[in-house]
């Protein structure tokens, strides 16, 4: 039904939770799926443990913030693929630290990853989707981007960008057939999430009306569903996945 079969796609932050999640959604469905992380052990580990369970992947690990650098691995995928199909710009850094406490730097750093760094990947898969006159680029934003967080200004102000650059590219790149969407994930269950303790996660929960936190593939499936001809008439769309814990 996804109709994703032989469908080239590039997911950065790939080696780990929602990333990785995805991928593996993604190869499931029969999309060639090429992850980008942030090492090269990271790459590596992800891509042996794909290949031990049977799946054909390709994995880089490109500095997301040097476009040149960028422009070659996005030529030499297509090179060997002769078409891009669909992006998923994942790859983030998350922050809570009072604005006190949060120097120049740490607010730069932030920024680089969750926008620039998606600019980056985004300005180098475009000229081949024009040629191909279709594609999509999914987005990875945040609940944070509609109702902001009390600390960490940086991230939400980070995605709050994604979220216009969605905006701003589904209608630029609609032309050309190219959808552009983001997926704003709620409290989800990533590594980071799962080693919180008990004391911290049932609060959580408890303000969550389907009265769990989001598992990875909960993210995973509602980009599937982006990507597929089902979507074909969505884009420019911020879905929120998060339980209904709009508060």
């Amino acid at each position: 039904m996804l109709n994703l079969e032989g469908k080239v796609t590039i997911v950065t932050g790939g080696t780990r939770g929602i990333g990785f999640e995805t991928v593996k959604a993604f190869l499931e469905e029969g999309a060639k799926v090429i992850l980008f992380g942030s090492r090269k052990e990271t790459v590596d580990k992800s891509v042996s443990e794909l290949k031990e369970l049977g799946y054909e992947v390709g994995g880089y690990y490109p500095d997301l913030n040097n476009f040149s650098e960028i422009e070659k691995v996005i030529k030499e995928i297509h090179d060997k693929y002769h078409h891009i199909d669909i992006l998923i710009n994942n790859a983030g850094m998350s922050a809570n630290k009072k604005i006190e406490e949060t120097t120049s730097e740490d607010f730069s750093k932030i920024m680089d990853l969750n926008v620039n760094a998606m600019f980056n990947v985004t300005k180098a898969v475009v000229p081949f989707m024009k040629e191909e006159k279709e594609g999509v680029i999914l987005n990875t934003s945040s609940m944070v981007s509609i109702y902001g967080q009390p600390s960490g200004v940086g991230y939400p102000a980070s995605k709050f960008a994604v979220n216009g650059l969605t905006k701003s590219l589904a209608r630029e790149l609609a032309p050309f057939n190219i959808r552009v969407n983001a997926v704003a994930p709620g409290i989800t269950k990533t590594d980071m999430v799962a080693n919180l303790p008990k004391e911290m996660i049932e609060p959580l929960i408890k303000t969550i009306p389907l009265g769990r936190i989001g598992e990875p593939r909960d993210i995973a499936n509602a980009f599937l569903f982006l990507a597929s001809p089902m979507a074909s008439y969505i884009t420019g769309v911020i879905l929120q996945v998060d339980g209904a814990a709009r508060n």
